[in-house]
C-alpha cells in the first residue's frame, strides 16, 4: 500500500476515532450501571451499593474527561484532513453535531458535577435525579452521533443542489434504515464493555484480598449483565445482517468472503481472502451455514463481490468481523459459567479463582469486540465516505503527505501514552481500594 498523503489521513482518523471511542463505549452504559447502584442503595439501604458507586464513579469521571478531550482533537480534522466533507454534507452533519452538543453534553457535563462532588451538599432525590440525566445525557449523546453515522452508510431524506446535499425530511436523515439497527448494536455494546470491565477489575481487587460487599456486588452486577446481554447481542447482531444484505450488499460479501454469487455458501471460520486471485486461500468453512444464517434458507443465494464496481478491502472486513465474533463466543462462554457459578445469589468471594484470573484477562475485551465491529463497519463502507454521494478520496484536502505523517506519529505517540495511563490508574485505583477495604475488615475482626 502506497502511503500518499489520503492514506496516511485516513489512519491518522482512524486512529482517532478508535482511541475516542474506547470511552463513550465505557461512559454510556456505566452511567446507567451507576444509577443502579444509586438506586439499589435507596431501596435497601445498604452501604455495599454505596461503596460501588463512589469506586466506579471516579473511573466515570476519568472516561468522561478523556472522550471529551479526544472528541474535540477528532472533530479538528474536519476542517484540517476533510474539508470535501463538510463542503458537500454539512448540511446534515453540521445540524446533527451541534444537536449532540446542545441536548446531550451540555446536560450531562451539566450535571456531572453533582454527580460527583454533591452528594453531601444537595438531598438524596436531588443527587439521584442528577446522576440519572448525565445517564440519559450519555445515550442521546450516542443517538445523535449513531444516526449520522448511519446516514453516512445509508443515507435517505435529502437531495444534492449544486454539489451539495440538502434536508428534504429530517425524519428521514435521522432515523435513516440503518440507524436503528446500529444504535441498538452500540448501546448493547456499551454494555456489554462495562460488564466485563466491572467484572474484571472487580476480580482484580478480590484477588488483592478485597473481601467487601461492596466489590462483591459489582462483581455479580458486572457478571450478570454480561450473560443478560449477551444473548440479546446475539440476536440483534443478526437483524442488523440482514440489514446490511439489504443496503449494503458489498459490505455483506466482504463479511463473508463471497467473491462470486453463490447459493449455499459456506460460513468461512479461517480463510485467507486473496483480492489478486479473487478467492479466499486454505479456506476452512462449514457448508451453506453462511446462507442459513444471512438468508434464513440452506441454499439461499448471497451476492458476490464480483457484481459491485467498488467494493471495500476485503481482507481487513472478513477478518474484523471474526475478531468481533470470536471475543463475543469467549463473552458468552465467560458470562454464562461465571452467571451459573453466581447462580442462587452465592457470593462473590467462592467464585474459582482461575475464572477471577480469567475475568481480570477478559477486563477489556468489550474493546476488543467494539473496535473490530467498528473496522466493520467503517472499511466495509469503502470507497465511499457518504455512501453512493461521496467518496473517501473526493472529501480529502491538500494536506501534504510529510504533514499528515507528522501529525499522525504525533496522535499516535499521544494516544499510546495516554491509554497506558489510563489502563495503569484504573489498576491502581482497583488496587488501592483492595488494600482499603483489606485493611476494613481486618480492623473489623480485630476490634471484634
Amino acid at each position: 500500500m502506497e502511503l500518499d498523503a489520503l492514506t496516511l489521513a485516513r489512519a491518522q482518523f482512524g486512529a482517532n476515532i478508535s482511541f475516542h471511542i474506547l470511552f463513550p463505549s465505557i461512559n454510556i452504559a456505566l452511567a446507567w450501571v451507576l444509577l443502579f447502584f444509586k438506586l439499589r442503595y435507596l431501596r435497601t439501604g445498604k452501604q455495599a451499593w454505596m461503596d460501588a458507586y463512589g469506586f466506579w464513579v471516579k473511573i466515570f469521571a476519568l472516561s468522561f474527561a478523556l472522550g471529551v478531550v479526544s472528541g474535540v482533537t477528532m472533530s479538528f480534522q474536519f476542517g484540517t484532513n476533510w474539508p470535501g466533507y463538510m463542503q458537500t454534507v454539512g448540511n446534515i452533519a453540521g445540524p446533527l453535531l451541534a444537536y449532540e452538543i446542545l441536548t446531550a453534553f451540555f446536560l450531562e457535563a451539566g450535571f456531572l458535577g453533582i454527580m460527583l462532588f454533591g452528594r453531601p451538599r444537595v438531598s438524596e432525590r436531588v443527587h439521584t435525579f442528577a446522576t440519572l440525566l448525565v445517564a440519559f445525557g450519555n445515550s442521546l449523546s450516542a443517538f445523535w452521533i449513531i444516526a449520522l453515522n448511519s446516514w453516512m452508510q445509508t443515507p435517505t431524506g435529502f437531495v444534492m443542489k449544486d454539489g451539495r446535499a440538502h434536508v428534504s425530511d429530517w425524519l428521514q436523515v435521522i432515523f435513516n434504515p440503518s440507524m436503528p439497527y446500529r444504535l441498538t448494536h452500540m448501546l448493547l455494546a456499551s454494555g456489554l464493555t462495562v460488564a466485563f470491565l466491572l467484572a474484571g477489575l472487580s476480580a482484580y481487587r478480590q484477588l488483592k484480598g478485597d473481601r467487601s460487599a461492596g466489590n462483591g456486588a459489582a462483581l455479580k452486577t458486572g457478571v450478570r449483565l454480561a450473560a443478560l446481554l449477551i444473548p440479546l447481542q446475539i440476536l440483534v447482531g443478526d437483524a442488523h445482517g440482514l440489514n446490511t444484505m439489504e443496503h449494503q450488499p458489498a459490505k455483506l460479501a466482504a463479511i463473508e468472503g463471497v467473491w462470486h454469487t453463490e447459493r449455499g455458501a459456506p460460513l468461512l471460520l479461517f480463510a485467507l481472502p486473496n483480492a489478486d486471485t479473487q478467492r479466499n486461500d486454505y479456506a476452512v468453512g462449514i457448508p451453506h451455514l453462511a446462507s442459513l444464517i444471512i438468508k434464513h434458507d440452506l441454499d439461499g443465494e448471497i451476492r458476490g463481490l464480483n457484481e459491485f464496481a467498488q467494493h471495500p478491502p476485503v481482507a481487513k472486513v472478513f477478518w474484523s468481523f471474526r475478531v468481533m465474533v470470536g471475543v463475543g463466543v469467549l463473552m458468552l462462554l465467560t458470562a454464562w459459567f461465571g452467571a451459573w457459578q453466581l447462580r442462587r445469589d452465592a457470593p462473590a468471594a467462592l467464585l474459582d479463582r482461575r475464572l477471577l484470573c480469567w475475568l481480570v484477562g477478559m477486563t477489556f475485551a468489550g474493546w476488543v469486540a467494539t473496535l473490530a465491529g467498528w473496522y466493520v463497519t467503517e472499511i466495509g463502507r469503502q470507497p465511499w465516505l457518504v455512501t453512493g454521494v461521496l467518496t473517501t478520496a473526493q472529501a480529502a484536502g491538500q494536506a501534504t503527505t510529510s504533514m499528515v505523517a507528522g501529525s499522525l506519529l504525533t496522535y499516535l505517540a499521544l494516544y499510546a501514552g495516554l491509554l497506558l495511563a489510563y489502563v495503569s490508574v484504573l489498576f491502581h485505583l482497583a488496587k488501592k481500594a483492595a488494600g482499603q477495604a483489606d485493611a476494613a475488615v481486618v480492623l473489623q475482626e480485630v476490634q471484634a
